[in-house]
């Protein structure tokens, strides 16, 4: 046997090994409890999904817990992950704003792509477009005209680098109009002050606005979501009033340290898309006015990769900057 073989004798044969050893791994996982870092305050909609996970896997893969690690825009609790053992017991409950809002606007020690395994994407926030109630605007493509006949006369409200601060702007963009950021700390000041008439326009979460569309106080026009929402049936989605592929929201996934054993990474994605499958779960996710999302760690990877390079382009694009 020639040199050259006996080289490739041996990495087939560690290959072997290796991937016996990954089964293996999997077979025997988790061999104590598995912590779910959440970088998210304790009763916030990630926490309860947080909790709602664990409640799961304890009960089919052993006790699970829930760690809030919140702060700097998520990434404290990403960073602790990207750090972590890749064993499949630290694994993070993130999503947007840690994996890729904190990026594009804060020095970070973690790269999402290179630092993280995704699992499972787990949920998503649609959100809606509305406007104070006195505004002339019946459409979207009302409040367009509107806005491109007075540029730089409408304000739209949201606490700076979020989300709704976010997707406001990539409206902005795709309507190619001037709608001023009013910056504000908390975001419910500001629906409060497009119900009272002191800025016109913002965006929150369906569940968020629910309440007030359904009272008159504020007038929904879209939603952002792939395809109308169950609360709202007679609200259009973004795509429908004529902007395609203009879909936005907030959303959490499962995601393991870089290295983490495909076996085991498997293995978490078949309990939670069972979880997710469930009437109970589905239930729940719905009262906190989130969509269960059910797919497989590749289609949540490109899912990763394709929200980091879009809102990476917004925050370049409206040159936003955390205070």
């Amino acid at each position: 046997m020639t040199t050259k073989q006996i080289l490739l004798c041996a990495i087939a044969t560690i290959g072997v090994g290796l991937t016996l050893s990954d089964q293996l791994a999997a077979q025997s996982y988790p061999t104590r409890p598995i912590k779910l870092i959440t970088p998210n305050s304790p009763g916030s909609p990630p926490d309860l999904i947080a909790r709602l996970i664990g409640q799961r896997l304890s009960a089919t893969l052993g006790a699970t817990i829930v760690d809030n690690r919140p702060g700097a825009g998520g990434t404290i609790g990403a960073k602790f992950v990207a750090t972590a053992e890749p064993d499949g017991h630290t694994l993070l409950v993130g999503g947007l704003a840690a994996l890729a809002v904190g990026p594009a606007v804060l020095p970070v020690d973690y790269d999402t792509v290179r630092s993280f395994a995704p699992v499972a994407s787990v949920s998503k926030f649609p959100m809606v477009l509305v406007v104070a109630p006195d505004m002339p605007a019946k459409t979207v493509q009302e409040l367009v005209a509107y806005a491109k006949e007075n540029p730089g006369k409408l304000n739209y409200g949201a606490a700076n680098g979020v989300i709704t601060h976010l997707t406001a702007e990539l409206f902005k963009i795709a309507t190619a109009t001037d709608i001023v950021h009013v910056t504000y700390r908390d975001g419910s000041r500001a629906i409060t002050d497009v119900m009272g008439g002191r800025i016109q326009i913002t965006f929150d979460a369906a569940s968020v606005l629910l309440p007030f569309i359904t009272e008159g106080k504020l007038r929904a026009l879209a939603v952002t979501s792939a395809t109308r929402l169950p609360q709202l049936p007679e609200i259009p989605t973004m795509i429908e009033s004529g902007f395609v592929n203009f879909q936005a929201g907030a959303w959490v996934g499962i995601l393991a340290p870089a290295g983490t054993s495909a076996n085991i990474v498997t293995k978490l994605n078949s309990e939670i898309n069972a979880g997710l499958k469930s009437a109970e779960m589905r239930s729940t996710f719905a009262k906190l006015g989130a969509e269960p999302t059910i797919g497989s760690p590749q289609e949540f990877t490109t899912f990763v990769a394709a929200e980091i390079s879009k809102w990476s382009a917004v925050v370049k694009a409206a040159k936003i900057k955390m205070d």
